[in-house]
């Protein structure tokens, strides 16, 4: 059942999603801003991989398996820095609406999955989902993504049906195919991208008198994502760090400075 929904705003977009009766969409806790009052309205902490939180059948072993999943679904979630909860809706006796967002202003997409390819995604663009999408948390990057601070835990969904996220700014689809076979962005502007490309984190130039100008003077840190291969990217134009800096910059605490890159400071 194709999930039915629009898109609807411009600098701070929201998902209207019509529901049929009996079915069920998910958003991750936080993302809910309205529903009609037949949608039923559910928290769990297992995502529809999980079985929904629905019981599973072998008695006490199964039980016990159930629980297990649970927790180690919500303990990964935890470690990438996720929601512990889902929230379910499902429309009961017609067709009911719901409405999800994302956290910052920008637009928000929607993903149709057949079944054969992934998706992958930063963290906290997932806003809701079929309850036939499945949720993961998957690591890549290595153990540069690790030492470049972003990029390294990512969002994945599998299996059949809509996907909604969301991004700060504006959003540009590029294929990494149509400029050589790869692309280098700043890590901050990645959205999503399809199963099938080759997702990593470089270093920029070496530890060579350039390479430390880039660092330095150019504001981008250490490091830049890389995306190679044939597929579907989405990109942001505005990312978390530089509206952070923003922010701080208009309430007269941007400690910046003319240099950027290393010499930035950061709350937290």
């Amino acid at each position: 059942m194709t999930l039915q929904q629009e898109i609807v705003g411009n600098a701070m977009q929201m998902a209207v999603v019509g529901l049929q009766p009996g079915q069920t969409v998910y958003c991750e806790a936080g993302k809910f801003l309205f529903k009609t009052t037949n949608v039923t309205m559910e928290t769990r902490l297992s995502g529809p991989s999980g079985g929904g939180g629905q019981q599973q059948g072998g008695g006490m072993g199964g039980m016990l398996r159930q629980a297990m999943g649970t927790a180690m679904q919500a303990g990964q979630r935890m470690l990438a820095g996720e929601s512990l909860a889902f929230q379910y809706f499902t429309s009961q006796g017609g067709e009911g609406t719901v409405g999800f967002a994302g956290v910052l202003p920008g637009e928000m997409r929607a993903l149709e999955l057949d079944g054969t390819r992934a998706w992958f995604a930063e963290k906290d663009a997932f806003v809701a989902a079929e309850s036939t999408v499945e949720f993961g948390i998957a690591f890549q990057g290595g153990r540069t993504g690790m030492s470049g601070g972003e990029g390294f835990v990512l969002e994945k969904f599998t299996g059949r049906g809509t996907v909604i996220i969301a991004g700060a700014g504006n959003f540009i689809d590029l294929n990494p195919a149509d400029f050589g076979g790869r692309i280098e962005v700043d890590t901050g502007c990645v959205v999503a991208f399809e199963e099938g490309i080759r997702y990593g984190v470089q270093r920029i130039g070496g530890l060579n008198r350039q390479g430390m100008m880039n660092a330095v003077f150019g504001g981008e840190g250490l490091s830049l994502a890389t995306l190679e291969g044939s597929g579907r990217v989405i990109l942001q134009s505005l990312t978390i760090e530089s509206l952070a800096n923003a922010l701080k910059k208009a309430q007269g605490g941007d400690k910046q400075g003319p240099t950027g890159g290393l010499f930035s400071t950061h709350a937290g």
